[in-house]
C-alpha cells in the first residue's frame, strides 16, 4: 500500500470511528435526557394523586359533602381529575381534566367535552335512572355534545345488556339473583328505546363505584400511585430498548463507511493511471476494469469496517476508535498474511511487519482520541489528531537505522535460541516427572493391594519412599504388637 492511500486509510478510519462514537454518544444522550424527564414525569403525576387525595380529604370527607349517601359522588369526581391527568402526567402529557364544582349540569371537563357523573346504585339500574332524572331537568344536555360517565362496572353490564338480542337474553340472564337479571335487561332496552340518549352518549370512567366509597377511597388513589410507577417502569424500559444499538444503525454506518472507502479508493485508483501518464480521454477498457476492482475492494473494506466499528464499540468494552484501528490492522495483517503464504516474505518480516502494523494502529487510536478531546467536533477532530499523530510516528520510525535494526534482529535471534534451550530442559523436566510418578502409582498399587501381604509390603515400601522415620514404621512383628498392645 502507497503512502498516500496508506495515509487516507487511517483517516477514513478514525473518520467513521468518530462518526460512530458520535451517533453512540447521541443514544447516551438522548436515554439520560429521557430518564431525566421521566423522573420529573413521575413526580407530577404522583403529585397530582397525591393533591386529589388532599382535595378529597378537606373538601369531601372533612365537610361531610353530600351526606352519607351522595359523599361517594364527590369523591368520584374529585378521583376521576385526580387520576385522569395523573395517567396523561406519567406520559408527559398536560392535565385533561377539570373539576367544574358549581352544582351545574357539567361535573368534568375533558378539554372541550361536558362530563356528567353518575355514580348511583340505588334501584338496580346502573346510574341510568340518575342519567334520566338529569335529562329531565337538562333536556338539551346530550344534544349540545355532553358525555354522561358512570362507574365502569356499571357500563360493562350496560354494555353487555344493550347488546344482547331478545331470543338469548331470556335464555342466558339469571333467575335466581346471581347476576343481571332478565329484569335488568328489559330496563337496559327501554331506556335506549326512549331515545332521549344513546349508547354512545355514555363513558365508562376508570373507577368502579364501590373504589370511591368513604372508607376505600384511599386504597383506591394508592393502587392507582402503584400503576402510576409500573407504569413508569415499563416507559424506562422502553427508553432503555430504544437506546440500544440497532440493525439499522448498524447498516447506515457500514453503508456510510463503504460509500466513503468506495469513493476515496475510485480516486486513488484514478491518480494512480493519471501518475502513469495517461489521460482520463486515453484510460483502456482494462485501466477502467483495474479502477473498478480497486473501487469495488473499497467499497467492500469501508462496509466492513463500518459495520465491525459499530459492532465492536457497541457490543465490546471497545471505544470507536480503538475499534476502528483494530478493523484496520486486522485488514493490514491479513494482507501480511497472504504474502506470507505467497512466499513473498518469510516468517520474521511477517512478525516485524505484524507488530508495526499493530504500534501503527495504536499510535492512530491514541491520537484520534486527542484530538477529540482537544477539538470536540465530531470527526473533525478524530482526523486532525489522527494526521498529526501518524506524521510524528512515521518521522520517528523513519529514523532507525541499520543498526538498530541490526540490534533488533540479534534480540529476535537471541530469543529464539533460548526458546529453544528451554524446550529442551522442559522436556527433560517432564521425563523425569514422568518416571517418578509411575514409580509413585506402583508404590500405592502395592499399598492397597487385596493380597495382605503384599499390602503390607508395599505400605512399608510406601512409608519409606514418603520420609516416614524407621522407628515409626511397623515393618516387624515385634513393632505391630507393641503399636496394638502397649
Amino acid at each position: 500500500m502507497s503512502d498516500a492511500a496508506e495515509f487516507v486509510t487511517s483517516l477514513q478510519e478514525q473518520a467513521v470511528a468518530s462518526w460512530v462514537s458520535y451517533l453512540n454518544q447521541l443514544r447516551v444522550d438522548n436515554l439520560l435526557s429521557a430518564l431525566s424527564q421521566q423522573d420529573e414525569h413521575l413526580r407530577d403525576a404522583l403529585a397530582t394523586v397525591d393533591e386529589a387525595v388532599r382535595k378529597i380529604d378537606l373538601e369531601v370527607v372533612a365537610a361531610n359533602r353530600g351526606g352519607q349517601h351522595g359523599m361517594h359522588g364527590f369523591i368520584a369526581e374529585i378521583a376521576e381529575v385526580g387520576i385522569g391527568n395523573a395517567r396523561q402526567r406519567i406520559l408527559g402529557n398536560e392535565a385533561v381534566y377539570q373539576w367544574v364544582n358549581n352544582n351545574g349540569p357539567v361535573d368534568l371537563l375533558r378539554g372541550s367535552v361536558e362530563i356528567q357523573q353518575k355514580f348511583v346504585a340505588a334501584g338496580g339500574r346502573f346510574s341510568l335512572g340518575a342519567i334520566a332524572e338529569h335529562l329531565e331537568k337538562y333536556p338539551e344536555y346530550v344534544r349540545n355534545g355532553g358525555k354522561y360517565q358512570i362507574p365502569r362496572d356499571h357500563f360493562e353490564v350496560i354494555q353487555r345488556l344493550h347488546a344482547l338480542p331478545p331470543e338469548e337474553a331470556s335464555k342466558l340472564l339469571s333467575r335466581s339473583g346471581d347476576g343481571p337479571s332478565l329484569r335488568d335487561w328489559q330496563r337496559v332496552q327501554a331506556f335506549f328505546q326512549r331515545g332521549s340518549v344513546d349508547f354512545e352518549s355514555l363513558e365508562p370512567s376508570t373507577l368502579e363505584y364501590n373504589e370511591v366509597q368513604r372508607g376505600v377511597y384511599a386504597s383506591t388513589m394508592a393502587a392507582e400511585k402503584d400503576s402510576l410507577r409500573a407504569t413508569d417502569r415499563s416507559l424506562r424500559d422502553d427508553a432503555h430498548r430504544t437506546s440500544r444499538p440497532t440493525l439499522r444503525e448498524g447498516g447506515t454506518a457500514a453503508l456510510t463507511a463503504a460509500a466513503t472507502a468506495g469513493g476515496s479508493a475510485f480516486v486513488l485508483a484514478v491518480i494512480a493511471k493519471r501518475r502513469e501518464g495517461k489521460r482520463l480521454n486515453e484510460f483502456s477498457g482494462r485501466d477502467w476494469i483495474d479502477i473498478a476492482g480497486e473501487t469495488g475492494s473499497g467499497f467492500g473494506k469501508g462496509g466492513v469496517r463500518g459495520l465491525s466499528i459499530y459492532a465492536l464499540s457497541n457490543f465490546t468494552a471497545t471505544s470507536a476508535a480503538v475499534a476502528g484501528s483494530i478493523v484496520t490492522a486486522s485488514f493490514s495483517i491479513a494482507e501480511q498474511a497472504n504474502r506470507l503464504r505467497r512466499n513473498e516474505i518469510d516468517e520474521l518480516e511477517f512478525i516485524e511487519t505484524s507488530e508495526l502494523i499493530a504500534l501503527e494502529a495504536a499510535v492512530r487510536a491514541l491520537s484520534s482520541l486527542v484530538g477529540q478531546v482537544t477539538i470536540p467536533i465530531p470527526i473533525l477532530g478524530a482526523v486532525i489528531g489522527t494526521t498529526v499523530g501518524t506524521v510524528m510516528y512515521k518521522a520517528v520510525a523513519s529514523s532507525l537505522t541499520k543498526r538498530e535494526a541490526a540490534l533488533i534482529k540479534r534480540y529476535l535471534d537471541e530469543q529464539r535460541t533460548l526458546d529453544e534451550q528451554l524446550a529442551i530442559e522442559y522436556q527433560a523436566i517432564l521425563e523425569k516427572l514422568d518416571h517418578s510418578m509411575s514409580s509413585y502409582l506402583g508404590l500405592l498399587e502395592r499399598a492397597f493391594s487385596s493380597d495382605v501381604q503384599i499390602a503390607l509390603v508395599g505400605s512399608v515400601e510406601l512409608a519409606v519412599e514418603l520420609g516416614v522415620a524407621s522407628n515409626e514404621i511397623l515393618d516387624s512383628d515385634e513393632k505391630v504388637d507393641a503399636y496394638f498392645l502397649d
